[in-house]
């Protein structure tokens, strides 16, 4: 608790970091607010009834849909599509990075490739929002919430049925959910420039986390009813949610170290070696961090999404084996479909070749390995070996809200037990840590550095004996 003060106290004496800590979280709340803006003509009471009423598999879509957007999917926010059009544009970016030539040569162009790879993810982003707006308003007036109940305000229900009134509808509802998309990405990149963290995932991890006190107090309320356990079995879904939470941070920031020697200086014609540098080349067992979940998510919620349009009676039984979200076949496709992309992303995203090419031309290398083309394939075998349990433990972390949830656990709190959700917060939470220390270590040694030379330029006189 002592650290935890001095720790405070010291960001606090710190006036640029304050400075970009009230930043963020300024714009956090701006993009809170807009969360619980509905778009107009929504009542917003109908859909919390609506919700209310529908099973428990579609309640459990609606909210693993609704976790990335703080419940703003749910509300019929502005902000409804969140910040997951801009995700799904450069995951589909990224990937065309290794097919298309062109995209490979603005990788390598440095920062002005950059911005021009940035610039093709946001127009991209726009043309996404363009096809999801009018899917989530089509599921919002007839698939999850029909027109019969209560969804639309009165003032527009009188219009609804007139051409004028349906046009102006899903005018101002596209180019709204457009809008507050295009607003978040701009939020995350004001946050990333003059606050503190990596934007995007700043504003992810606020609408988690706002969903939090709900599912706790919901947990809370449904032990203590009579027979449900009381205290004691609270106490025990407690204590393993911390549990978890401490193995996904093991699992986040476990690395590999391999051992690489660089050679400094040679001495003479005959290239005698006086001095090695001894450094480590570190590799994440999960390197590829959360995006397996959201690929294999997003492929999960296929069959879940187009269900009600599919009229070929095969491909519907199909897909009604992954109708419950927390069944049998929903979540073992889910776990074989999370280890695969695991492989799959690590493979497109660390660069092996390149990794070993930098070695040899900076003069470093492994012991015992030969440069070039064997360090390339000991770093790869290295990294397979690594990533196999790594994609078998984060697997098991995205199935396990619906085990929790089979023993008991209600849905909202069962979402914190892992998945997408407690993977993004431990990691952003890790990330904020690591860049307040190193902030703070400048900070101070600026200071200490500016001391050291005003002394020395001062010098205080020694005592007389």
């Amino acid at each position: 608790m002592n650290n935890f003060l001095v720790t405070f106290h010291n960001i606090w004496n710190a006036k640029e970091l304050r400075k970009k800590i009230i930043t963020t979280l300024s714009f956090l709340l701006v993009y809170r607010f807009g969360a619980y803006i509905p778009i107009p003509g929504i009542n917003p009471l109908g859909i919390s009834d609506f919700l209310e009423s529908i099973n428990s598999s579609s309640r459990g879509l609606m909210q693993i849909l609704s976790s990335f957007t703080g419940g703003a999917f749910n509300r019929a926010s502005i902000f409804a599509l969140g910040i997951m059009p801009y995700i799904s544009a450069s995951i589909i970016i990224q990937l065309m990075c290794i097919i298309i030539p062109y995209l490979q040569r603005l990788q390598r162009d440095g920062e002005s490739g950059r911005r021009q790879i940035n610039l093709l993810t946001r127009w991209l982003t726009v043309g996404i929002c363009l096809i999801q707006a009018p899917l989530y308003l089509i599921s919002l007036t007839k698939q999850f919430i029909p027109f019969s109940n209560p969804i639309l305000s009165n003032a527009y229900l009188l219009k609804i049925n007139t051409f004028y009134g349906k046009t102006l509808f899903w005018t101002i509802g596209i180019v709204i959910l457009t809008s507050g998309t295009l607003f978040t990405m701009w939020l995350g990149d004001k946050i990333t420039e003059e606050g503190i963290g990596n934007g995007i995932s700043l504003i992810i991890m606020s609408g988690i986390i706002a969903r939090f006190p709900d599912a706790i107090a919901k947990e809370i309320f449904s032990k203590l009813e009579v027979g449900s356990g009381g205290l004691i079995i609270l106490f025990l879904e407690i204590l393993l949610w911390l549990l978890v939470i401490l193995f996904s941070i093991v699992i986040i920031q476990a690395i590999r170290k391999i051992p690489v020697q660089y050679v400094s200086h040679y001495l003479g014609f005959d290239s005698k070696l006086i001095h090695k540098k001894h450094q480590y080349l570190p590799l994440k067992m999960t390197a590829a961090g959360v995006m397996p979940i959201i690929f294999s998510q997003a492929i999960m919620l296929f069959p879940l999404t187009f269900y009600d349009y599919v009229h070929n009676d095969k491909i519907k039984k199909f897909f009604y084996l992954f109708q419950d979200v927390y069944g049998l076949c929903y979540n073992l496709t889910f776990f074989l479909l999370v280890i695969i992309f695991t492989f799959f992303y690590t493979a497109i995203t660390i660069p092996v070749n390149q990794m070993a090419d930098d070695l040899k031309r900076n003069g470093g290398h492994i012991p015992r390995i030969k440069p070039g083309k064997e360090t390339a394939e000991y770093i790869d075998s290295i990294l397979s070996k690594i990533t196999f349990p790594g994609a078998i433990l984060l697997a098991i972390i995205a199935i396990l809200p619906s085990i929790v949830f089979r023993l008991g656990v209600t849905q909202n709190f069962a979402l914190f037990y892992g998945g997408t959700s407690l993977l993004i917060v431990v990691g952003v939470i890790l990330d904020i840590i690591q860049q307040v220390n190193i902030y703070l270590l400048n900070y101070y040694y600026d200071d200490l550095m500016m001391m050291k030379n005003r002394n020395s330029r001062y010098p205080v006189s020694s005592t007389k004996l």
